[in-house]
């Protein structure tokens, strides 16, 4: 093999490891990009997650006072009917 062959397939071989390189660069870079995206969707279903526990936690707090608010009311029916079906019995 002489020098100008020797030359060339150096050269070949030089430039078939570069372009592995820089397509194993582009996956590296694919990669990282991939992994900053789901980075973001996390904080972003993380974000999310927090406020619906604290949409959850005013929801319950309202529900929990309403329900309160249903039991004072309908005590306070079970002694109107009681305080009317006692004036009633004293008509009688």
């Amino acid at each position: 093999m002489s020098e100008t062959d020797s030359i060339a397939v150096a050269s070949r071989r030089l430039v078939q490891a570069l372009d592995a390189l820089e397509a194993a660069a582009e996956r590296r870079g694919e990669t990282d990009r991939s992994e900053e995206a789901l980075v973001t969707q996390i904080q972003a279903l993380g974000n999310d997650r927090a406020r619906l526990a604290s949409e959850l936690d005013h929801v319950t707090a309202r529900s929990r006072g309403l329900e309160a608010a249903n039991r004072e009311v309908a005590q306070r029916i079970v002694t109107a009917i009681e305080t009317i079906n006692g004036v009633l019995a004293d008509e009688d």
